[in-house]
């Protein structure tokens, strides 16, 4: 009941923070802008060019999804910050901390919290995707549930990593350092010519090891797939997938809570 109680008002007080309106706003403004390319592919489209135009209504629409895919890596690891350090430069931590609410309990309803706005993220994120189809008059042929389960994983890595550092570092410093590990997982990752990179290749195999391989959860490349390719990944290959990324994220969490338990509640 605590844990939820704390999720809940975690979700509301996203609704009501105004430098995450106004980025949000920024970004929706951005998103009409990338349109236009789209809606120029539909009033070309002809009978003879209807296969070209279809991959080309696809590729923008995955361009716009890569866009809010990154934006949503940017919310995920300043909202789980966030939610955490305000609490503690305010001084309300202490008045949470006396229901009594056992500090593990404190950062796992903060998670949840922030995982439901993710979730509301990849949803309306999900929903536009097939909007753009819709008004390109084409389809996406992949399967919903994979355009919602992969980056809500992810997502969850970027807020877990994000909550284990926002306890040693102010949270500007930790979206900084999130968003470097993310740039340097995908730089050192052996498909992004990673082993061009001038370090020992025992260095670059640790750094990749410990980084989080958000590009394996990456949903941007099954826009380009058909049902029948995606059939060949099989079921294996997604709880593989999705489980690596959740083993990261419980992984960080319980750090997170481990370094929570010993940190000063006092104001910063």
């Amino acid at each position: 009941m605590k844990i939820r109680t704390i999720a809940r008002q975690t979700f509301a007080s996203f609704l009501r923070n105004r430098l995450m309106i106004v980025f949000l706003s920024i970004c929706v403004c951005i998103v009409l802008l990338m349109l236009t390319p789209l809606l120029g592919f539909k009033m070309m489209t002809t009978a003879a060019n209807a296969g070209q135009m279809k991959a080309m209504v696809i590729g923008d629409i995955a361009a716009i999804m890569f866009f809010l895919s990154g934006v949503g890596s940017w919310l995920a690891a300043w909202a789980a910050a966030d939610s955490v350090a305000s609490e503690m430069k305010a001084g309300t931590i202490l008045a949470v901390m006396a229901r009594p609410v056992k500090r593990w309990e404190f950062l796992l309803g903060k998670f949840l919290g922030v995982m439901t706005l993710m979730l509301v993220y990849v949803l309306m994120m999900f929903a536009l995707s097939w909007i753009l189809a819709l008004i390109a008059g084409e389809r996406i042929d992949s399967t919903p549930w994979v355009l919602i389960a992969y980056p809500l994983v992810r997502y969850a890595m970027y807020s877990a990593l994000a909550m284990l550092l926002v306890t040693f570092f102010h949270p500007l410093v930790t979206l900084a350092i999130t968003m470097v590990i993310s740039v340097g997982a995908m730089l050192l990752a052996p498909s992004e010519g990673g082993h061009n990179m001038f370090l020992p290749e025992w260095l670059r195999a640790t750094f990749y090891s410990v980084f989080p391989s958000t590009g394996l959860l990456s949903e941007e490349r099954f826009y380009t797939l058909t049902q029948a390719s995606l059939k060949q990944i099989g079921w294996l290959g997604h709880l593989t997938t999705l489980g690596y990324g959740l083993d990261y994220a419980f992984v960080c969490l319980v750090l997170a809570m481990w370094s929570f338990h010993y940190r000063s509640l006092a104001r910063d």
